[in-house]
């Protein structure tokens, strides 16, 4: 997997900072993304003591919900580094655990834009990048509610459900192009996003209860994400297209 070029969304933390560090470790130039200087400064120093065989890391601090950013931030890549390799689209947010009747449609409406239409921003110039090349592999961040129905997260699951179709019909597209399109749908996963959740002292809503809906009894951990991740994106997954990978400790085997 050496001197390929990957790009990782929202890379600065959580799975994405983990699976730049996987690919990094395995001589892959990263570039990772995100909203914040400071967080992407601390991960790029972090990513940069693991590389290997001349792997480079740079950190571009990009909204995925500007498509002239995202458009701009894969030119950029591309003038620098001559190709784009592999892509993981792991920006996303979740803001708001209610039903539907009690959402907010402010914070709908941002999910809709970080988690659909900045997926759809990034994989459109993404996919344009590699038909030039006739070769890439495109990951994107799904979840279990991407899959399933989800009490207390029906606003969060429906751009979810978005993110499997754009993969699965995207997968179809470009099959006989050299591209291959996968997702993974992580159940809970020790996150920033999930802790700071978990902050409310929400009886109902705690690490014990999150985890019991897992038949593992328990929370994933980034780096198991991350190994999936870089799977799919590996040569080891050149007949996986249009999948969307559960990695979610038994949660839809019921």
């Amino acid at each position: 997997m050496t001197n390929r070029v990957a790009l990782i969304t929202g890379g600065a933390s959580g799975i994405g900072r983990q699976t730049a560090l996987k690919l990094a470790g395995r001589g892959i130039t990263v570039v990772i993304s995100g909203r914040r200087e400071d967080h992407g400064t601390r991960a790029k120093t972090d990513i940069e003591a693991v590389a290997e065989n001349g792997a480079q890391v740079r950190f571009v601090r990009n909204d995925v919900t500007d498509e002239t950013a995202v458009k701009a931030m894969i030119d950029g890549i591309v003038a620098e580094f001559g190709r784009l390799d592999m892509a993981v689209n792991n920006a996303g947010i979740s803001n708001d655990i209610t039903s539907v009747d009690l959402s907010d449609s402010d914070r709908f409406r941002a999910m809709v834009e970080t988690n659909i239409l900045g997926l759809y921003h990034c994989m459109k110039y993404e996919i344009r990048q590699m038909l030039a090349q006739g070769k890439g592999a495109i990951v994107n961040l799904a979840s279990i509610a991407g899959i399933n129905g989800m009490p207390w997260a029906g606003t969060y699951a429906a751009t979810k459900h978005a993110v499997a179709g754009l993969t699965k019909s995207s997968a179809l597209d470009h099959a006989t192009q050299g591209i291959r399109i996968n997702g993974v749908a992580p159940g809970a996963v020790k996150t920033d996003i999930l802790a700071a959740q978990l902050e409310g002292n929400d009886p109902n809503y705690n690490e014990e209860i999150i985890s019991a809906m897992h038949p593992m009894n328990r929370l994933g951990v980034p780096e198991e994400i991350a190994d999936c991740i870089v799977w799919l994106l590996s040569d080891q997954a050149s007949f996986v297209t249009g999948h969307i990978l559960a990695i979610d400790g038994g949660f839809t085997a019921r």
